[in-house]
């Protein structure tokens, strides 16, 4: 990470544990000093992005303050564990963090599971999900925390922190602090009588083949093994020899993947470190 303002982050800090010491369905002291913990990633940089495409759709990072959405929320877990986020730190299933198309990374948001009241408070430092319209995916121990995890999803309402997000971006780029305000206003949330009914996630579209991500094709192995080399965060890789036209190439395999949507949020990490020629391929 860059240098931070450690100032900034104590004023985050102060902030996010008077706010979640109010919740509708307080969780343990242990977990309320975690959350005031989780807006110190490791190793991350503050982006917004520019627009990309994801199974034919577009998304457009932007910076927005008044972001209000209310949709499913999934979460995703061992897969990703110990990889690489979109803002370049290190996942851990076990802290508090989420993934969101759009939002600055990283981002303070408040995320109110609307089938049982429990409200917390997490930091977005990663790229998705893309499907079933889905509208964040929030670490294992978020969907702990949130009493969805067996389930899978739950209904939920997601809420931009703007101060405390704004006083982070300053925190990690040098900008301007503005005033971190901590609001105890409470909140009033209406708990659905009918709770949906039970449902575990599965491999997605794990019909569909296995799929792979060619980050390059090269002539020279030296450089196939040099990619191969700086690759490793994203994944297990491979190198292919195939014979074109009489020639012999090297391909730089990312994967196996047995999820479409998993590759592509991997594509999407690779192409944004600089291999724009990278593609998914499915065996």
């Amino acid at each position: 990470m860059t240098t931070i303002n450690h100032k900034i982050l104590g004023a985050i800090a102060l902030s996010l544990m008077a706010l979640t010491s109010c919740t509708s369905d307080r969780i343990g002291l242990g977990d309320r000093y975690s959350q005031s913990a989780a807006i110190s990633g490791k190793g991350g940089t503050y982006k917004v992005g520019t627009p990309y495409k994801i199974m034919g759709k577009w998304y457009y990072p932007k910076e927005d303050y008044n972001y209000v959405e209310t949709g499913t929320a999934s979460w995703y877990g061992k897969d990703f564990h110990a990889k690489y986020t979109a803002n370049g730190e290190v996942y851990d299933m076990n802290t508090l963090t989420a993934a969101h198309r759009t939002l600055p990374l990283p981002s303070i948001v408040r995320v109110t599971n609307l089938e049982n009241g429990r409200s917390l408070v997490l930091r977005v430092n990663d790229r998705g999900p893309f499907a079933k319209n889905r509208i964040i995916d929030i670490s294992k121990r978020g969907a702990q925390l949130l009493g969805f995890q067996a389930q899978g999803t739950a209904k939920v309402k997601v809420e931009i922190m703007a101060e405390e997000s704004k006083a982070l971006k300053a925190a990690m780029t040098g900008a301007p602090a503005p005033t971190v305000v901590v609001k105890n206003e409470p909140k009033t949330i209406t708990i659905p009588k009918k709770v949906v009914s039970s449902y575990t996630e599965t491999a997605q579209n794990a019909s569909d083949g296995i799929f792979y991500i060619q980050a390059g094709s090269f002539a020279n192995k030296d450089v196939a093994d040099n990619l191969k080399s700086q690759l490793h965060k994203y994944g297990e890789i491979n190198i292919m020899p195939a014979e074109v036209n009489g020639s012999r190439f090297y391909r730089v395999r990312v994967g196996p993947f047995y999820g479409k949507t998993d590759a592509n949020i991997t594509l999407l990490k690779i192409k944004d470190a600089g291999l724009s020629d990278a593609r998914v391929i499915v065996e």
